[in-house]
């Protein structure tokens, strides 16, 4: 390890925010008044190396192509390919070259896109500080800056590095994507126990935030890397995200299907060989033929399709997908940890509670908005009383927010919780222009975080009156009164005491209200040692962000389809357990912090995330290892964010969930998924996207495979009893083309099951073809097989010709898989309706399609010479329809076997969802 690097980490280990300011400063060798001199601040510029965040090695474009290629489907579709060419099949070639290429390209770019998160974190740094050198205040670039530089800050600047407070006025910073808290961070100078998390980390200011209001002076400790987040985008960058549980499936079926396919053709070749009633060239070509029939090669294509689908039907939900295999990734999620603020609440300040000498009052309402009602005991307050009266008065007057309206949202600027007072006015019926003309400011005394509360002097035609808001315990010393119906009386401290850690407890923030008429002050130049002790205090009023009417709809919803959902935030651990009461997570009690997970080894950690479901003051690291403990678990997860602090947990996670308003450039790239309104809601109508997704592949492979075995086995069974062969290789990719396309297509436009959100989420291991699946899948083959043999057999009889024969069979193949479609729709329900049929028009499409192209490929001179066919007589077709609908038939008795027979029912429901494979079932 270089010097540089030892002095960083040793810089990096250093619990800045527990040393008081003087130490900071005589470590770094610095006077604050004067700064760093130039000499100094190069040499240190040497050691420390510049403030900005390394850029990994990326791979080059031509490996990060090779490697979407390194995939065992891939490898099954480019020899189908090259079989066909050999065959002369330059079209149908041509065509699986297209899928294998377009899928590489689309996982290309895919790729090169979650490398912008890193970029994205780059660009959060400032481009300059304001920094004093050798005694003058000069501007210099960000990158420039080294630990001991001295750092002026005021509102409005992005903080350029990790800096230790040594003077603060006022300041406030919005930290909100870095620890997720829905308020702006009031700063101070005072030390803080050394184990405090960033959250709680009053007196340093964090690189890539910003500055809401006041100034400060801060000595930088850590620049780069070093800073909190240099540290999230090292995470980040080492965070390799994880293949989703489709492509799992899929690799295991790739090598499943190849090694079955080599086996078979070896085995036949063999028999046939010994046989020896069929040439070296049929034989092979036979066994080609064979190959060809099993490959599904239009499978890549069909799932490509779906999902594509899912993600137009998924934003039409506002859930925007940027990973396509995310899609089905969603209908695997058996755990959804989501952030708070802004996710399952509305991240705007409410008054939700208010407290006066006389009652307690309830208020409703949607965050900053002036729909709602004050209540008591359950029913609306009608007149408001005089306290009331008063408390909405000094909402409106002793505030500095502004609030108003664009594009149909309500928007603060400045103070949230300021912001929140206006609409708990107007909800008492008053109207701010009004009262602001009434009764005009003519003094102040701004809000300080040293005194912590701010008074306004308005004059009315009544005279002057003094109002006030601030912290409980602040504005309480300073009242000697409290205001009741009679009119003041004296204070009752320890009413309104308990009042207040009842509404804290409760994850409210708390202010006070107070007022006092005629206050006899001098107007110009007030200042906070002029507020008077004898104030009247009014009431307490109990400010949150609320929790999202449809989230708490979307979270039951979820619970109903055994999906559990996991609070991980930023916030205070009161807050964060109020919160998840209200929306139905957890126990509605526990909660565990930060500092507790840390002091959990990933054994014990993996312990906790089975019983508790609700994180409070988590950071960046421990967003993460919760993320791995549920997913050392055997759970598929879901995390959703909208901060930066967020990053490497999305990125771990099975699918990332970024908030597409108020998320960041850095979780949007890092995710999987973006959410167009910020609304947990949405989650779980793509999550439903998803099941059906999952649903409709799964049903499409249900529908190919028999094809495939059945046409496999039809050649198979020529060789093995040396007749003729009833179909050849250029006619089953013609039914591999039509039940791919016309017919294959169809079912990834299969709508939601009525029970799709009420069902137990899959399993990470439940393979993509179950044990059901496969008796399914030999059992339709077989009933396929004989359909077919039987058509060709019966020509025979007839004296058909052998080309007649071969056409009379891949007529019954492709009518036996119309009336599979049918059966298919549904798994084991029956199918023997007119209705269960309305719901997806592009069956019928489809079924349309299929009876034009088999008429086309029957009767038409091309066709006939190309896959050498011959016309059939149009009693064939009776044959060919009652076969049909004998086949079907067949399949619907094999589903009401399974519907007669409970355990039947509850073993293919439970290979379905993979029962008994999970670990964590909703608490």
């Amino acid at each position: 390890m270089s010097s540089a690097e030892s002095t960083a980490s040793a810089t990096d280990a250093t619990p800045w925010h527990a040393m008081p300011a003087g130490e900071i400063e005589q470590h770094f060798n610095v006077d604050p008044t004067r700064g760093l001199d130039a000499a100094d601040a190069t040499g240190r510029l040497e050691t420390y190396g510049p403030n900005r965040l390394p850029q990994g090695k990326k791979k080059g474009p031509i490996a990060r192509f090779l490697a979407q290629i390194n995939n065992i489907l891939i490898y099954v579709l480019l020899v189908a390919g090259f079989i066909k060419f050999m065959l002369g099949l330059w079209l149908d070639g041509s065509v699986i070259l297209a899928v294998v290429v377009l899928n590489s390209l689309l996982g290309f770019l895919q790729e090169g896109r979650a490398e912008k998160a890193l970029d994205s974190i780059r660009n959060m740094l400032s481009a300059e500080a304001r920094v004093m050198r050798g005694a003058d205040v000069r501007f210099i670039p960000a990158d420039e800056l080294v630990p001991g530089d001295i750092v002026l800050l005021e509102s409005g600047d992005r903080i350029p590095a990790d800096m230790r407070l040594v003077d603060a006025r006022n300041l406030r910073t919005e930290e909100a994507a870095l620890t997720g808290e829905s308020v702006p961070a009031e700063k101070s100078t005072a030390p803080v126990p050394a184990k405090a998390t960033v959250g709680d980390r009053e007196n340093m200011a964090f690189c890539g935030t910003m500055v809401l209001s006041g100034r400060a002076t801060g000595v930088v400790v850590a620049t780069g890397s070093q800073t909190e987040l240099g540290r999230i985008n090292q995470m980040l960058a080492e965070v390799s995200a994880l293949e989703t549980p489709l492509l799992r499936q899929i690799k295991r079926f790739g090598y499943v299907i190849t090694a079955v396919i080599g086996c078979v053709s070896v085995l036949l070749f063999s028999w046939g060989h010994w046989r020896g009633h069929m040439t070296f060239v049929e034989l092979f070509q036979a066994i080609v033929g064979i190959a060809v029939s099993v490959i599904p090669e239009g499978l890549p294509a069909l799932i490509t399709i779906t999902l594509a689908i899912g993600v137009q039907r998924m934003a039409q939900r506002n859930a925007i997908i940027r990973r396509l295999p995310a899609v089905e990734t969603l209908g695997a999620v058996s755990r959804i940890c989501s952030d708070k603020t802004g996710t399952l609440t509305l991240m705007e300040m409410m008054v939700s509670s208010v407290v006066t000498a006389d009652a307690a009052y309830a208020v409703t309402g949607n965050g900053y908005a002036r729909d709602g009602e004050v209540s008591a005991d359950g029913k609306p307050i009608g007149a408001a009383p005089d306290a009331l009266k008063l408390m909405g008065r000094v909402s409106m007057l002793c505030n500095d927010a502004e609030l108003f309206e664009e594009d149909g949202k309500w928007k603060v600027e400045g103070d949230p919780t300021e912001g929140a007072l206006y609409p708990f006015a107007a909800k008492l019926g008053m109207d701010r222009a009004t009262e602001v003309a009434a009764a005009p400011r003519v003094d102040a005394i701004p809000f300080e975080s040293e005194h912590k509360f701010m008074a306004t002097l308005n004059r009315s035609a009544d005279g002057e009156m003094l109002l006030v808001k601030g912290a409980p315990e602040v504005i309480l010393d300073h009242c000697d009164r409290q205001q009741t119906v009679q009119g003041p009386v004296p204070l009752n401290r320890d009413h309104f005491a308990a009042e207040g850690d009842r509404l804290a407890a409760q994850g409210e923030r708390v202010l006070g209200l107070a007022w006092l008429p005629d206050p006899g002050l001098r107007t110009g130049g007030l200042g906070p040692q002029d507020l008077p002790r004898n104030l009247v205090l009014l009431g307490l009023v109990g400010l949150m962000d609320p929790p999202r009417k449809e989230a708490i709809d979307a979270v039951r919803e979820c619970h109903g389809g055994g999906i559990r959902v996991t609070m991980i935030t930023g916030d205070h651990k009161i807050t964060a357990a109020a919160i998840a009461r209200m929306l139905g997570i957890g126990d509605g009690k526990t909660a565990v912090s930060g500092t507790e997970i840390e002091a959990m080894n990933d054994a014990a950690l993996r312990e906790c995330v089975r019983d508790v479901d609700v994180f409070a003051r988590a950071s960046p690291e421990h967003k993460l290892r919760l993320v791995k403990a549920i997913q050392a678990n055997r759970q598929i997860v879901a995390m959703t964010g909208d901060g930066v602090n967020d990053a490497p947990a999305l990125k771990k996670a099975d699918i990332g969930v970024a908030m597409g308003i108020k998320g960041t450039e850095v979780t949007k790239e890092a995710a999987g998924m973006i959410l167009a309104d910020d609304n947990f809601a949405s989650i779980s109508a793509a999550v439903k996207e998803g099941r059906t997704v999952y649903n409709n592949i799964e049903k499409a492979m249900l529908f190919m495979l028999p094809t495939n075995i059945a046409q496999g086995a039809v050649i198979a069974v020529a060789i093995l009893f040396a007749f003729t062969l009833p179909i050849t290789a250029p006619q089953i990719l013609w039914v591999n083309m039509v039940s791919s396309v016309a017919l294959g297509l169809t079912i990834s436009f299969e709508p939601h099951e009525a029970d799709v959100m009420q069902r137990a989420p899959r399993a990470m291991d439940r393979p993509l073809v179950t044990p059901f699946g496969i008796w399914r899948i030999l059992f339709v083959g077989a009933a396929l097989l004989l359909y077919t043999l039987a058509t060709f057999f019966w020509m025979k009889a007839h004296d058909a010709s052998d080309q007649m024969a071969r056409t009379a069979a891949v007529n019954a193949i492709t009518l036996g898989q119309v009336f599979y479609l049918l059966n298919i729709r549904y798994l084991i329900d029956s199918s023997l309706s007119v209705r269960a049929h309305m719901g997806n028009r592009y069956l019928w499409y489809g079924i349309a399609a299929v009876v034009v192209l088999q008429l086309l490929f029957t009767y038409t001179l091309p066709f006939n010479v190309i896959f050498n066919t011959e016309g059939l007589p149009m009693w064939a077709w009776a044959w060919l329809i009652s076969g049909g609908i004998l086949f079907f038939l067949v399949v619907e008795l094999e589903k009401l076997v399974i519907r007669l027979i409970p355990a039947m029912r509850r073993f293919v429901t439970a290979q379905q969802e993979g029962a008994g494979l999970r670990n964590d079932p909703v608490r």
